[in-house]
């Protein structure tokens, strides 16, 4: 049994379409999903789809080991970050290394940093009126969005979409690849 934990941060649609992906995989389990956000929408969706989730705050995540231990005794083959904003400490990253995923909703190395998650990402691409956008899909390093690549998939874009149009756009490439992506890896 192949056992996945979830980090993130606000709706959890990412998280639901990874839930409902591997619902028909019986070598699968989402063992859970954590978040840092106390009014994050993921914990209901979490609640309706009987996943189990936790809040966590900043003290049990950067200043004390009680999220890593949480990590360790569950023992994931893979940590998925589906729209989770806080960096990754240093110390996960060793203790697991090549075992934390990230899906940024861009053709890396091009709008990654601290600051481009979300909308934030949708509209610089549209400012400078890219032609295609797309998802990178990679693993997670002590910087953000600069581990190795994984796997990209573009989209093209045309002058008169809007940032929300372009969101929509890379919304449908992470739910149609992130979980598939996600199981190549456990293989």
């Amino acid at each position: 049994m192949k056992r996945i934990i979830l980090f993130a941060s606000g709706s959890g649609s990412n998280v639901e379409n990874i839930v409902n992906y591997f619902q028909e995989k019986p070598n699968v389990t989402i063992a859970m999903v954590l978040t840092n956000k106390r009014d994050a929408k993921v914990l209901d969706r979490c609640n309706r789809l009987n996943i189990s989730a936790l809040y966590f705050n900043k003290q049990a995540y950067n200043n004390s080991d009680t999220v890593l231990n949480l990590i360790k005794d569950v023992n994931p083959d893979l940590i998925v970050l589906a729209g989770f904003l806080w960096k990754i400490p240093e110390k996960y990253v060793e203790i697991f290394p090549n075992k934390i995923v990230n899906i940024h909703p861009a053709l890396l190395p091009k709008y990654g940093g601290k600051g481009m998650y979300g909308d934030n990402v949708h509209k610089a691409v549209k400012e400078n009126k890219e032609t295609e956008t797309g998802i990178t899909i990679h693993y997670v390093n002590e910087n953000y969005d600069e581990g190795s690549i994984i796997e990209q998939q573009k989209v093209a874009l045309f002058p008169q979409d809007t940032y929300q149009e372009i969101a929509q756009k890379v919304h449908h490439l992470e739910y149609e690849y992130f979980p598939k992506v996600i199981e190549r890896l456990l293989q």
